[in-house]
């Protein structure tokens, strides 16, 4: 039994256990009522699961929550709303095919006889986008508006809950312009002051100071602790989020990248967003030939798209790119690989490997034009090549021919790098290389990185990992809101703080540390 009446909702001893992963350890979390209670930890804390756990997407493994002083448990988000609990998700959640009005009042219908009272939604709609301060036409298709605008639609579904007692927000301005924010954030203030409690997620630290009235942190799905905004600095936050200011011992390299030429050049990219602004934003970087380039952002900095926009798979940039000093136009990844260039995605299911293919076939896939022999392939140069790559990179298989499926997640990754590693890449972007594998598969991983760099192969890492990046990485740029905010050279010195810093920062900060 939990009572205390400033607490609009209690969780206990929340777990949530998924094959392989536990995304929450043993979490007490107070929603305090009528205030803006942030929650706030690094990609991976666990903080999407539990508002996830509070909204009725997901059921806890172990734990219970409290309302009112009675206990209850939401077997989807109907059972949440009728308890007057809404999310406004990070990813919209909007159907793109319907109209503005008919997304707002989805699951909210009101009936006229046996019809749906048409013209109350337009109505309703029209007086709660007023209030948001932006105003549209109500019967426009979702999909044919901005990211903005269906940001503000996303709001307004929630706002007209008239049974609304809590309020969570994930990530809700990243899509905002300043001004919008300054009108959400007025209209938060309005939702406090008559009682409801919201629970905001960002990771723009400056938001959290100005509209946070609390603010609890978790990290590796574990609380670790809590406080009243105004009685915190900002380095309170960082501090807590990455545990005490630690640096860490590097591998030491074996070549002097100091007499390295430059193999890689950007200059003044541009990644347009769907429906206005940017996915990155005038970046410009370079990386010498052997050099291990870090690239580290939260959630949405755009490095992803920063690596497809390398690989070909992005098109529509802009920007100036030099290969070996040759200044190139990417058109395609057939191209881009023909060049020398090779990528292992963050999505290893996705778009890593042909689950239906066995282990052989997946690892020559990319590199199939080498083995024709006429109109055939060449069975015995796919074998020799397949065969020294399991031998070089020490991928645990008994039988090359076995299904894909039968390996283990980081002999599976190990896969997806050798099939990169058989088109002789002269650079490797590998985007997040380490997510989903165990701890010894990680160490051989990063081992295969460090080898095949002192052999000369320029590679490109993405990791939202802090401990990781600092190990292995020669030099990192950070990403934030898709602007490079900083750049790190590699060194002992170098400390959590000034990563997570920098990727929370909202404007340009020029960093180097020798």
């Amino acid at each position: 039994m939990f009572d205390d009446p400033k607490v609009a909702l209690h969780c206990e001893c929340i777990d949530k256990i998924y094959p392989g992963t536990k995304a929450l350890d043993n979490v007490s979390f107070d929603v305090l009522r009528g205030k803006v209670n942030v929650l706030i930890g690094e990609n991976g804390a666990g903080k999407s699961t539990l508002m996830k756990i509070i909204a009725g997407i997901e059921q806890p493994s172990n734990g219970k929550m409290y309302m009112d002083g009675k206990e209850v448990s939401f077997k989807n988000t109907t059972e949440a709303q009728a308890k007057g609990i809404g999310i406004i998700h990070q990813e919209l959640s909007l159907f793109p095919n319907l109209t503005v009005a008919q997304n707002i009042f989805m699951n909210h219908e009101k009936t006229n006889g046996l019809f749906v009272d048409n013209a109350y939604h337009t109505e309703g709609s029209k007086k709660v986008l007023k209030r948001l301060q932006h105003q549209m036409n109500t019967n426009s298709l979702v999909g044919d508006l901005r990211v903005g605008q269906q940001q503000m639609v996303e709001i307004a579904r929630n706002l007209v809950n008239e049974d609304l007692k809590i309020l969570i927000m994930d990530e809700p301005t990243s899509s905002l312009s300043q001004q919008e924010v300054k009108v959400l954030f007025t209209i938060m203030r309005e939702l406090t002051a008559s009682g409801i409690s919201i629970v905001y997620i960002s990771h723009r630290l400056e938001e959290i100071m100005e509209i946070g009235d609390h603010v609890t942190v978790l990290r590796d799905g574990k609380y670790v602790n809590d406080a009243d905004v105004k009685d915190i600095p900002l380095s309170w936050i960082v501090t807590n989020m990455v545990g005490q200011n630690k640096s860490y011992t590097r591998t030491p390299r074996a070549i002097d990248l100091n007499q390295q030429p430059v193999a890689l050049k950007v200059e003044h990219m541009f990644l347009p967003k769907q429906g206005g602004g940017w996915l990155l934003n005038d970046v410009s970087f370079e990386v010498k030939k052997g050099e291990i380039f870090g690239i580290y952002g939260l959630l949405g900095a755009g490095r992803s798209e920063l690596m497809e926009c390398l690989m070909g798979l992005r098109p529509e940039h802009t920007g100036d790119v030099y290969l070996n000093g040759e200044k190139i136009k990417i058109k395609n990844t057939a191209q881009q690989i023909e060049r020398g260039m090779a990528i292992v995605p963050e999505d290893r299911q996705g778009t890593g490997l042909v689950q239906t293919l066995d282990i052989e076939k997946n690892s020559s896939l990319s590199n199939l034009k080498k083995y024709v022999k006429g109109i055939l392939l060449s069975k015995q140069a796919e074998d020799k090549d397949v065969d020294r790559i399991i031998k070089d990179i020490h991928i645990k298989v008994a039988d090359k021919t076995l299904p894909i499926l039968s390996l283990s997640g980081g002999n599976q990754q190990k896969v997806v790098i050798g099939k990169c590693l058989l088109t002789d890449p002269q650079i490797l972007l590998m985007d997040e290389p380490s997510r989903g594998i165990d701890i010894g598969a990680k160490t051989e991983v990063f081992d295969i990185i460090h080898e095949y760099a002192d052999q000369g192969l320029t590679i490109l890492v993405v990791s939202s990992e802090l401990k990781e990046i600092m190990n292995i990485a020669d030099r990192i740029m950070v990403l934030s809101n898709g602007i490079k905010t900083a750049e790190f050279e590699g060194s002992d010195s170098l400390t959590e703080d000034d990563l997570v810093l920098a990727s929370y920062a909202g404007h340009h900060v020029d960093a180097a540390l020798e």
